[in-house]
């Protein structure tokens, strides 16, 4: 069985709700962290900068995917309410985040 390698990265930031309709809740990627993933997943990028990515809050896993906005220059990544509701999260709730991207998923795009 092949060995895939994995890219991953952490953060802290902010749970902030979204004030448009659907009330979606999201944290923001801190903006150094934002061009790291850029500069290494940009080829991976698809509609509306959207990366697939594996994210982790505490005890609390989920496939999602972040999304760059450029009004801000950052990534967003949604935290959806079974997360908030399995980690007791509220808006401005401080959050640690891990994100796991999967090379294969990467190298896929390349080709």
């Amino acid at each position: 069985m092949a060995h895939i390698e994995k890219f991953e990265y952490s953060f802290r930031g902010k749970l902030w709700k979204y004030r448009g309709k659907g009330g979606w809740f999201f944290v923001t990627i801190p903006k150094a962290l934002a061009k790291k993933i850029r500069d290494v997943h940009y080829v991976s990028e698809e509609g509306w900068g959207r990366l697939k990515t594996s994210a982790t809050i505490n005890h609390t896993r989920w496939s999602t995917a972040i999304w760059y906005d450029t009004k801000i220059g950052s990534y967003i990544i949604p935290v959806k309410s079974s997360v908030r509701k399995s980690e007791s999260l509220a808006e401005g709730s401080s959050v640690r985040i891990d994100l796991v991207f999967s090379l294969d998923k990467w190298l896929s795009n390349l080709l």
